[in-house]
């Protein structure tokens, strides 16, 4: 079904441009307007001082989701905003319909404070596989787009991860230490090591971003909601990357994760990640 939707009969790709569109739609009438704009009655606190969400969230979740479910009948949406309203949302994971994953303001804290660095994330996912993701990062002016199989591209130009130089230091964004457990935190240390800088991530896909085309050489993050991985995860994939679990197998967007992961510009620098991870914990 999904492969119908993307390709069509004759490799149409339109419907990739017509998510696009989507995307930049709804951050165009409910983001861009209210960056650095937000009325104090417009930012909340969820679980606490690192996580917010503001209007501009709730109503690009809701311009998305309408939007979306019309290009692909029978769909339906997982969305950060939508799962916290109501938990069960997310067992559609795990479910038969097509899944659009989406994360309407990833780096909610930067966007509050003004800055440039978040992203709109979408991904298509079925039976816990991802098929198509975009990142969009309106005010930086920048859209990546990755294809299961097809490869990843940044504003229309394919992207890859390359490779760390030999005997480079490798820098890391890793978990903000508020969200982990203290072994979390344990193996978390294990990246403070010689040959290893380690640094707190911002918004997530926008890490993913920078490891996909070899600005960054890995993340290692300790929480596995789908909104905040599954397009990232993909992009890093199709521009040549690699990702696991500290158990030695790729995520799961639905959950149940050996916590933490990584996600790398290629196989030996995810495992020397892995390794160190490891060993701190």
């Amino acid at each position: 079904m999904i492969d119908d939707f993307l390709y069509g009969t004759a490799g149409d790709t339109g419907p990739l441009a017509e998510v696009e569109a989507a995307v930049r739609a709804a951050a165009a009438a409910e983001i861009v307007p209210r960056h650095r704009k937000l009325a104090a009655h417009e930012i909340i606190e969820k679980s606490g001082p690192h996580d917010l969400v503001t209007a501009a969230d709730r109503l690009a979740e809701e311009h998305l989701t309408a939007a979306l479910t019309k290009l692909l009948p029978g769909s339906v949406v997982v969305g950060e905003e939508s799962v916290h309203a109501d938990p069960a949302v997310y067992d559609a994971l795990g479910g038969d319909a097509p899944v659009w994953i989406v994360d309407p303001v990833d780096g909610t804290r930067q966007f509050v404070r003004g800055e440039a660095g978040f992203c709109t994330l979408v991904a298509l996912a079925q039976h816990g596989e991802v098929h198509a993701s975009w990142t969009y990062a309106p005010i930086l002016g920048e859209m990546a787009v990755a294809v299961r199989g097809r490869g990843a591209t940044l504003n229309g130009t394919p992207i890859h991860a390359g490779a760390p130089a030999p005997g480079a230091v490798l820098n890391v964004a890793l978990s903000h230490p508020d969200y982990t457990t203290d072994a979390q935190k344990r193996a978390l240390l294990g990246l403070r090591t010689e040959g290893i800088a380690a640094r707190p991530c911002g918004s997530a896909g926008l890490e993913y971003l920078a490891v996909a085309r070899g600005e960054l050489d890995a993340t290692a993050f300790n929480w596995e909601y789908a909104w905040d991985h599954a397009a990232g995860l993909l992009l890093v994939t199709e521009a040549g990357g690699a990702q696991s679990t500290l158990a030695g197998v790729p995520f799961r967007i639905a959950g149940g994760n050996d916590l933490p992961f990584t996600a790398a510009r290629d196989e030996a620098t995810a495992e020397r990640i892995l390794t160190a991870l490891r060993a701190g914990g």
